[in-house]
Parts: structure tokens; C-alpha cells; sequence
């Protein structure tokens, strides 16, 4: 067993020899160097080749924007190049003429009121009421002041009006439809064969008419 033991130690040292020394035939690939033949021929110590990669570029390409196509389907507005419409000048009225005096009464200052008016000529004895300037009613009988009480001449207004007039004077003498167109003087229903203390006495129908008619301010012409 000792013998197989140390036989074997025999083996193993020269076969560390032979790999040690590059023992074995001469001619071969690695003639003179084994291990140290394949790192450069003659021996020494191993070059390490070290190779350094070459630094890449990093090029960065703009990316292009892109110009926008306009739409086929948005349309711009449309201008309007129609002017505005001036706006039409205001027209300026026509003054109002003022109504010729109607031929058929004495009374100019009556018949040139824009209103209603009464006209009264006392030699004539007669009344008339007028609108604008023409006659709407009349000419009616009437009768005036006697004489020491005569009826005043002249253009007045109308200053008041009293449904039933009670004269004070004359015992409180009734005046229906009593129209004053001058302090204590007016028109009112009275008799037309007796002359009156400087009123105007018409007839009930006319007098009623009178009153309805004429309003507060408008025109009375006496003339003589």
C-alpha cells in the first residue's frame, strides 16, 4: 500500500515538473513560454490593452414647428363696408297761420282767437259764437245795456260762469246761465223787449249755448 502511495507521489511531482518548465516536445505553438508566450512573443511582462471608447455626440436636431393650415371650415367674418343710415333731420312745424277774420262779423280780435270767442255788436243787436276764427253759431238776437247803463265796448275774457246768478242789486234777480265777461256784466237768459242795466240778455236757448260754449279766458268782443 506504501508502495502505491509513493508511486503515485512520483507521478504527480514530475508531471508538475514537466508543466512547470514548458517540457514536452519542442515545435509547438507556445515553444519557449507556455502561458507567458500567449501574453507576447520573448517573454516579460503582459501588455494590457486598453481601448477607450471614443465619446459619442449627442447632436440634438431641432424639432420643427409646424406651420398651422387653416381650416377650410372656419371663414372669417365678413366686413360690412355698408354705412350706417343717418338718422333723418328732424322737421321743423310749420307755425300755425292765424285764421282770417270770417267777413261775416264785425269782431277782428274775435275771429283772429285760436279758441273760441263770442263777438257782440250792439247797434246790430246781434251775437255770435265763433271757433279758430269761424262761426259756429249765430249770428242770435240779443239785447243790451239802456241807456245810463250801457253795455262797456271793448275786447275782454271770459271771467267767470254761474249756472244761476243771483243779482244782489236787483233783489236778487235771477240770471240763469250767467257768463261775465267784465265786472257786473254778463251773459244771461233775459228778456229781448227790455233793455237790461249793461248785460247781455239772449234768449234761454242761445244763453244755454253761451255757457256751454264759452270757457274760462277766451276772447269777448263788444263793439259799438
Amino acid at each position: 500500500m506504501k508502495r502505491l502511495l509513493a508511486g503515485a507521489a512520483a507521478l504527480a511531482t514530475a508531471f508538475v515538473l514537466a508543466a512547470c518548465s514548458g517540457g514536452g516536445s519542442a515545435g509547438g505553438p507556445n515553444a519557449g513560454g507556455g502561458a507567458v508566450a500567449a501574453a507576447g512573443t520573448g517573454g516579460g511582462t503582459p501588455t494590457t490593452s486598453s481601448t477607450t471608447p471614443t465619446p459619442t455626440a449627442t447632436v440634438t436636431v431641432p424639432t420643427p414647428t409646424p406651420t398651422p393650415t387653416p381650416s377650410s371650415s372656419t371663414k372669417p367674418a365678413p366686413t360690412s363696408t355698408s354705412a350706417k343710415p343717418k338718422p333723418k333731420p328732424t322737421p321743423t312745424p310749420k307755425p300755425t297761420p292765424k285764421p282770417a277774420p270770417d267777413p261775416g262779423v264785425p269782431c277782428a280780435a274775435a275771429a283772429a282767437a285760436s279758441g273760441t270767442a263770442a263777438c257782440v255788436d250792439l247797434s246790430a243787436h246781434k251775437a255770435w259764437l265763433l271757433d279758430g276764427g269761424k262761426v259756429v253759431y249765430g249770428p242770435v238776437p240779443m239785447l243790451p245795456g239802456r241807456k245810463g247803463n250801457e253795455t262797456p265796448t271793448g275786447t275782454f275774457h271770459v271771467l267767470s260762469k254761474e249756472k244761476m246768478h243771483l243779482s244782489k242789486e236787483f233783489d236778487n234777480a235771477e240770471m240763469p246761465n250767467s257768463v261775465f265777461f267784465y265786472p257786473g256784466d254778463a251773459f244771461h237768459t233775459g228778456s229781448l223787449s227790455v233793455y237790461s242795466h249793461g248785460c247781455i240778455h239772449l234768449s234761454a236757448g242761445a244763453s244755454l249755448k253761451f255757457f256751454n260754449t264759452l270757457h274760462l279766458g277766451d276772447v269777448v268782443q263788444v263793439v259799438p
